[in-house]
């Protein structure tokens, strides 16, 4: 369970989801890889950029925040081919550079080199980040209106909208517990029937709840993340370790629940009558 919180701290929950995502940890250069789903500095860009802050102001409040990441559709991984040329036709430099400090063409000859970027496609996350109600507040009004474009970890990664799903009360386990599940209508139609099928009764099942993968900022964790910016300076880019747990939480579907009133699948199924609109 989450630590206890003291009465002025909250939950911010963000809906992170587009078409296409790409966190990335340490790689670089020619090699862009993605994490399999979003990182803290990624996140904590994404606050920055909302709020107005350049690459070299401090991120102050920003860095206490804890964080914790719902995987509710883990999405596909999708590798894009670059291709890289100078514009004007002339040779690409290379690493490098003479005594003063200009880099050397390359030899032989390259206009044209080849580079390689992965991105997640169709994935949605949900982001909690825990920490005192007046900054998460100040937050997420800067989230529904933001300073700067947003991106899910590259600037060519807009997100969909919502973003923000506003502020719950403390703790951060149980704000991604009670969530419903975000994924679209079609995506939780195809898991109920797909379910319906593994169970071999032919038809869709509507349970009232999924188990969906967590990783959760936790002093105590016995696993450990690099990826907490210290800086985005591009002069003093700087980044530490936290420690994090990973996890399973059981979380609402947003199915009908029979034990409400709502028609289960079976009184749905028998409810229908394909020759109805004949007048048979």
């Amino acid at each position: 369970m989450s630590a206890p919180a003291s009465g002025s701290d909250a939950v911010l929950l963000l809906r992170l989801a587009g078409p296409l995502q790409s966190w990335g940890t340490r790689s670089a250069f020619n090699r862009r890889e993605t994490s399999p789903e979003p990182t803290k500095s990624g996140v904590i860009g994404l606050l920055a950029a909302a709020s107005g802050l350049a690459r070299e102001d401090s991120l102050g409040e920003l860095l206490p925040l804890r964080l914790g990441i719902r995987v509710d559709q883990p999405g596909t991984l999708l590798r894009d081919y670059h291709t890289v040329s100078d514009y004007r036709g002339r040779p690409l430099p290379q690493s490098g550079v003479t005594a003063k400090g200009v880099q050397r063409p390359t030899s032989p000859v390259k206009n044209t080199h080849v580079t390689t970027r992965y991105y997640l496609q169709d994935a949605v996350f949900l982001a909690a980040l825990a920490g005192p109600r007046a900054v998460l507040s100040t937050l997420d009004l800067a989230v529904r209106a933001p300073a700067f474009p947003l991106a899910l970890g590259r600037r060519s990664c807009p997100p969909t909208q919502p973003v923000s799903l506003g502020l719950r009360k403390p703790g951060l386990e149980e704000a991604l517990t009670e969530q419903p599940w975000l994924v679209s209508r079609r995506a939780r139609e195809q898991y109920a029937s797909q379910l319906g099928r593994e169970r071999g009764f032919g038809r869709p099942l509507y349970p009232a709840r999924i188990d969906c993968s967590v990783t959760l900022e936790d002093p105590g964790g016995d696993d450990v993340a690099h990826d907490a910016p210290v800086s985005f300076d591009p002069y003093a880019r700087s980044f530490t370790s936290r420690r994090v747990r990973h996890g399973w939480l059981s979380i609402p579907t947003g199915f009908p629940n029979p034990e409400d009133g709502s028609a289960d699948s079976s009184e749905q199924e028998a409810g229908h009558d394909p020759f109805a609109l004949l007048g048979w």
